[in-house]
């Protein structure tokens, strides 16, 4: 297969949906020749931040000396950003070289009467042969979905990281709070060491729990490490970190939004807790680029893309435009899938803007994708309803003064597909 076929087979496993659990992807491992015993690893869960905590850990890693690896999900334009060693892209011609090894083997499995695996473990098996074939000191591995029987959780890691436990995933992960803590949860291993940011109660307790019953020593934030915010601009935030007894002062990251402090701090505990150094650490973070969270893709009219795609990300994300941007008048380009709390999310964001277009992601989960719009239209003075998303933008713009603000969130689906339109150059 070439490239192009390989997408074509990847989004042809789709049809086997979202399936959790380790089986599947543990015979496909085996037949690999196990490239998950030959990689140390962190493993990096939470249900928001993760992939800005990766991506910061990463850099820190890298600068440290490392070859390191990451794997994140899902991607904005290409495939290729999925699986990275020192922030270098897989090349197309790898991945489909490795897919055409990998399809004799699927091939097999389902002739062996095993359960074919889903586009997601094909993804995670992918990217472990890799890391092991390219001999990686340590790759980042970030959770796709809840944590116990994500297909990610094959790996025995050196470290593992909980961002923070919200409500999402719920037809998944289950119904509250404690049942989606105790899932993420389980990436905690035996005698492993774990760091965690999360900071409600009851999700808190649930983690102390399963740490203590693993023997995995913990460390968690605002007791064994903290933040200091010091200053913020559009360019980043100054602030200062504590991990146990050591102050790294001065610490800079190019990401907005204080919430982007707390995953700045949780990555800097793990780049310790790993043996990172303080010039490493601070490079690194200085370094960190992340697209998509609160990112400026324009100015004049601002647009300003944030892929907060449930209740949990949607409030972090009115806290930084009430920081950043308080008088703005806002445009709304929003677009949520099914699963999410759509009426919670309309709810927290809507009365912050003057006008709205609700659009479609590029997902067969967005279901009844309009149904956001009467969520959306009690606070608005003006709202549209366009199912193609390039279009979408477009309204927006001709919506939109020069002084005002275009806030484009919700499914990472949509904000990608409005995005690579935007610096496509079009309009």
């Amino acid at each position: 297969m070439n490239y192009d076929e390989s997408m074509e087979y990847l989004k042809g496993l789709t049809k086997f949906g979202i399936n959790l659990g380790l089986g599947r992807i543990r015979s496909l491992l085996s037949r690999l020749g196990h490239p998950e015993e030959k990689v140390e690893f962190v493993h990096v869960g939470g249900t928001n931040g993760k992939g800005s905590t990766c991506a910061m850990l990463a850099s820190m890693l890298q600068q440290s000396g490392m070859r390191v690896g990451l794997f994140t999900s899902p991607h904005l334009h290409s495939y290729t950003e999925r699986i990275r060693i020192n922030e270098k892209e897989i090349k197309k011609e790898e991945i489909a070289e490795l897919l055409t090894m990998m399809r004799s083997h699927l091939d097999a499995m389902v002739q062996d009467g095993v359960e074919h695996p889903t586009e997601f473990e094909v993804s995670t098996a992918l990217a472990l042969y890799y890391f092991a074939r390219e001999k990686v000191d340590l790759a980042v591995m970030e959770v796709g979905m809840g944590g116990e029987i994500d297909s990610t959780n094959v790996i025995l890691p050196r470290l593992a990281m909980i961002t923070n436990v919200g409500m999402d995933h719920m037809d998944y992960l289950g119904s509250t709070l404690e049942d989606i803590a105790r899932v993420k949860s389980g990436i905690i291993k035996e005698n492993r060491d774990v760091i965690t940011a999360v900071d409600h109660p009851r999700a808190l307790a649930i983690i102390r729990e399963r740490a203590k019953e693993k023997n995995a020593p913990l460390w968690e934030h605002g007791i064994d490490f903290s933040v200091e915010p010091l200053s913020y601009s559009h360019q980043g935030q100054i602030f200062n970190c504590t991990v146990k007894n050591t102050v790294f002062p001065n610490l800079k990251v190019p990401l907005r939004g204080r919430h982007q402090l707390v995953n700045a701090a949780l990555a800097v505990a793990g780049a310790v807790k790993l043996g990172i150094g303080a010039a490493a650490i601070r490079k690194g973070l200085a370094l960190t680029d992340w697209p998509c969270r609160l990112e400026t893709v324009r100015e004049n009219p601002l647009i300003v893309i944030d892929a907060a795609h449930n209740h949990h990300g949607i409030k972090v994300l009115v806290d930084a435009l009430q920081q950043y941007w308080p008088d703005r008048k806002k445009i709304l380009l929003l677009g949520m899938l099914a699963d999410k709390e759509r009426e919670k999310v309309a709810a927290e964001i809507a009365p912050l803007v003057e006008k709205a277009v609700v659009t479609k992601p590029n997902s067969p989960r967005a279901g009844a994708w309009q149904q956001v719009a009467e969520f959306v239209r009690p606070y608005v003075k003006e709202i549209a309803v366009e199912e193609n998303i390039s279009h979408a933008v477009d309204l927006a713009l001709t919506w939109a003064g020069s002084e005002d603000m275009i806030l484009i969130t919700g499914s990472i689906y949509m904000v990608a597909e409005a995005r690579a339109h935007l610096m496509n150059g079009k309009r």
